[in-house]
């Protein structure tokens, strides 16, 4: 199956072994994988903050640097619902919207990929510690994820997956949320960390590094003994 992966911008700029971990575990699972260096950003960002004309301008390219049969496979949960629920906002009554239709059919975020089109949900991988795991808001409402990474994690060799209290409640990140009520995120952020410790975790696990991005920076605010880790690196450990 020919597949053509999506990097978001944090990825691509903070966290790149997340997108070549996707790239190695999609290998693993037959996929041919293509990267279209072409590429930029969703346009989520200047979407959330308002600029629909700029952010307009951007998913254009996006559907043009996307366009094809093939299937399109994220490592954030947040840019591909942003892409299949949003997108049909923007382009309405537009000469795009066959465009969004398709693309809409084509995007899937990494852990859904797997699972629901590959069927594909033991990699031989092994990780010997105790994680718990975090759904992050993205995952739950834009792309109906729930199940999807605790079956593949399930199959990881020596990982202990504890599920910790209040686990669907926000982490406190939504983007410049983070940054416009600072001490609200930051709470919400000291909550999920107080749950993810009390389970004896030694990993946060999720499909969402926007999410992990900022509890990490809250863990090591708070210096403890916590670290995060993107779903395609635990997977990747085969």
């Amino acid at each position: 199956m020919n597949v053509q992966i999506f990097i978001p911008c944090f990825i691509d700029q903070l966290y790149p072994s997340v997108g070549f971990n996707m790239v190695k575990v999609l290998e693993k699972a037959g996929c041919n994988v293509s990267y279209n260096t072409n590429q930029t950003c969703c346009g989520q960002a200047g979407f959330n903050a308002g600029f629909w004309g700029e952010s307009k301008d951007v998913c254009k390219k996006f559907l043009k640097d996307f366009s094809g049969n093939d299937y399109i496979v994220g490592p954030s949960a947040s840019c591909v619902g942003f892409v299949k629920n949003y997108y049909e906002k923007l382009f309405e009554n537009t000469i795009q919207q066959a465009e969004v239709e398709d693309i809409k059919k084509r995007i899937y975020e990494f852990s859904d990929f797997l699972v629901n089109v590959l069927h594909y949900t033991d990699f031989n991988a092994s990780f010997n510690a105790t994680a718990t795991y975090h759904d992050s808001c993205a995952a739950l409402r834009e792309c109906h994820i729930k199940q999807e990474p605790r079956t593949l994690l399930k199959n990881v060799k020596g990982l202990q997956l504890v599920e910790m209290n209040d686990v669907e409640t926000c982490c406190g990140f939504g983007g410049s949320f983070a940054v416009k009520f600072e001490p609200i995120s930051i709470a919400m952020a000291d909550q999920k960390i107080t749950n993810a410790i009390e389970t004896n975790a030694e990993y946060i696990i999720s499909t969402d590094m926007s999410c992990l991005m900022h509890i990490d920076g809250c863990i090591k605010n708070k210096q403890v003994n916590l670290k995060v880790l993107h779903l395609a690196d635990v997977l990747a450990n085969f």
